[in-house]
Order: C-alpha cells, then structure tokens, then sequence
C-alpha cells in the first residue's frame, strides 16, 4: 500500500495535477524507456547511425558503464539483499522450469541447438540493460538487489545450462563439458559478474571509494540508462537488416509471448506458493521478481546465438517482438502490481 501510494503521489507531482489513472500514469514511466530503444532502431534503420558503430556502443555499455552501474548498486544494497536464498530458489525454479518447457515444445521440431537457445530467449530478461535503470526508475533503489541476483542466476546458471544443452547435437559428453568450460571463460571475460562480485564485497566490508573515483563511476554509471536502450535498438534493427531468410511466425511468436506472459506468471504462482509454504519473500520482493520475468527478452542472447551457430534469424525476431510487445505487456504488469 506504501509503494502504490508514493507511486501516485509521484505521478501527480509530476502532472502538476492530481494523480491519474493507473496505466497512464505506468505509461509517463516506461515511455522513455521505450521511446530511446525506438530511437536506436530507427536510426540504425535510417543510417543516421552507421553498423560499424553499434559495436563501439555495445562495449562502453558492456565494459564501462553498466558494470558502473551495477557496482553501485551492489556497494549501496545490504549484502543480504544480494545474496537471499528465498529470491535466488524461486528465480531459479522459474528459470529451470521455464528452460525445460520450452525444449520440450520446441525439440520436436528444431535440434538441441536451437532449442536450447529458444529456452534461453525465453528465459532470459533484458535485466542488464533495460531491467536495472527501469525498476530502480519505477521503484526505487531497493529494488536493486533482487535485480542484480537474477541477473548473476541468468548469466551464470542459466546462461551455462542452455549451451550445454546446445552442444548435444551430435555431441557426447566430451561436447558438453566443452560447452561448459566455454560459457566458464566467457564468463570470466564478462564485467558484469565481477561488477556485482565486487559491490558485494564493498557493502559486505561497508567500503567506500576515494571521492573522485566514486565521482567518476557515478558519471559512467549515470551513461548506462540511455545509451544502453539506445543501443538495445540498434542492435535489433542491425540483427533486423542482416537476416533475410523467411521466418514463419509460429517459429518466433509463441516464445516472444512465453517470455512477456507464461514467465512472469510461472514467477508469480511459485512466488505465492513459496509465501504460502513460509518462505521469507516480502511482497516489494516479490513484486520486484514478477516485473523481472514480465520484461523482454536479452538482447545479449543474439551475440551467443552468432557464437554458437544457431538459427540467429529466429532468435532476432523474438527479441525484437518481445521488445515491442513488451510496452503494453510491461506497463500492464506494472499497473496491476503497485
């Protein structure tokens, strides 16, 4: 009840008027966030914007900013915020569950490759990049450390079990363990793992960084929002404009519709039943984790797809069509939860 009154108590400062109606005032929130991923897709789509430099963009936001991003945030959230055991169990049931039901619907027609890579799309959120600046925008910094531990839970566990699984066309066990010592290395040369590493130990330790240099994380920190969705719709519109290869909707849609409605309510009935069995889940965190499966799907997943040689059309088009969606999908969960 606090949340949702500070939340139209927010809203009507805003208007300048009194506090308006819920999904309009969801809208005045998230429109940015989309507008800015629009204004990526469509000046990459224009060439105002040219291909060679989304990778630029891609790796200030990978290596520079939201690792910035995230080390405050870990450095600002309580160190048993990061590391809550009823937040990570039913994330991770979801996500296992959620990697599960997809292959099983989808092996029958395509192979381990792509089904594998179909689970992790639809498992997967656009946490880093979209997730992190939209919920702290939507609920305050508390939000945070639910965010960052499903964000370490995907590109750790998740992320390792879904090419493992990818590897096992036409491969025996030495292919899996192949499989899992590549998603190990590339894990260890991702800063965003070791962004959230680190903060955890700076709010475990109650470190602060010397003045200036926090400044400086704050400023880069402070660049991640808006050149991170700009660049989430470059990305599209590059990935977009390099497949032309027919796709038939019924390959991409149903799995764009799994990530924006089966997940977020597969999160919200085991997050009610692990509430009802005892377990120690606030409802903010439990608000926070459903808006997490609510949002679309990673776009980072499209740069492991080119890696690993799977059907990169299909998996573009359901980023892209999640994303879209995800305006209505996204504000629509949002106003029925606060």
């Amino acid at each position: 009840r606090e949340a949702r009154m500070g939340w139209l108590q927010w809203c009507g400062d805003v208007s300048g008027a009194a506090p308006i109606a819920p999904v309009l005032s969801v809208l005045l929130v998230t429109f940015p966030f989309f507008a800015l991923v629009l204004c990526g897709y469509l000046a990459t789509r224009g060439g105002a914007l040219p291909a060679s430099a989304i990778g630029g963009l891609n790796s200030f936001v990978l290596y520079f900013a939201l690792p910035c991003m995230l080390y405050r945030f870990g450095a600002q959230t309580p160190i048993a915020q990061l590391l809550d055991p009823a937040v990570a169990g039913v994330y991770l049931l979801c996500a296992l569950l959620m990697v599960g039901g997809t292959i099983a619907l989808t092996r029958r027609s395509v192979g381990w490759n792509d089904a594998a890579f179909g689970a992790l799309v639809a498992t997967f959120p656009n946490t880093g990049f979209m997730g992190v600046p939209l919920l702290v925008a939507l609920l305050g910094e508390h939000s945070a450390g639910p965010v960052i531990l499903s964000m370490a839970l995907d590109m750790v566990v998740t992320t390792s079990l879904c090419i493992a699984l990818s590897r096992l066309d036409g491969a025996g066990a030495h292919g899996v363990a192949v499989a899992l010592r590549n998603a190990m290395r590339g894990m260890a040369t991702n800063p965003m793992p070791w962004s959230i590493v680190l903060g955890g130990v700076a709010s475990a330790l109650q470190w602060q960084l010397p003045g200036p240099v926090d400044k400086t994380l704050a400023m880069l920190a402070g660049a991640a929002s808006p050149v991170a969705l700009f660049t989430i719709g470059a990305v599209l519109a590059r990935s977009q404009m390099n497949q032309h290869e027919y796709v038939p909707p019924g390959r991409y849609v149903p799995i764009a519709l799994a990530k924006l409605v089966v997940h977020p309510l597969l999160v919200w009935c085991v997050g009610r039943a692990a509430i009802a069995l005892g377990a120690p889940l606030s409802p903010f965190t439990f608000t926070v984790l459903v808006l997490l499966a609510a949002l679309p799907s990673a776009s980072n997943v499209a740069l492991l797809v080119e890696r690993f040689g799977a059907h990169g059309g299909r998996v573009a088009r359901i980023i892209l069509v999640s994303t879209v969606l995800a305006f209505l999908s996204f504000s629509g969960a949002v106003a029925l939860l606060l």
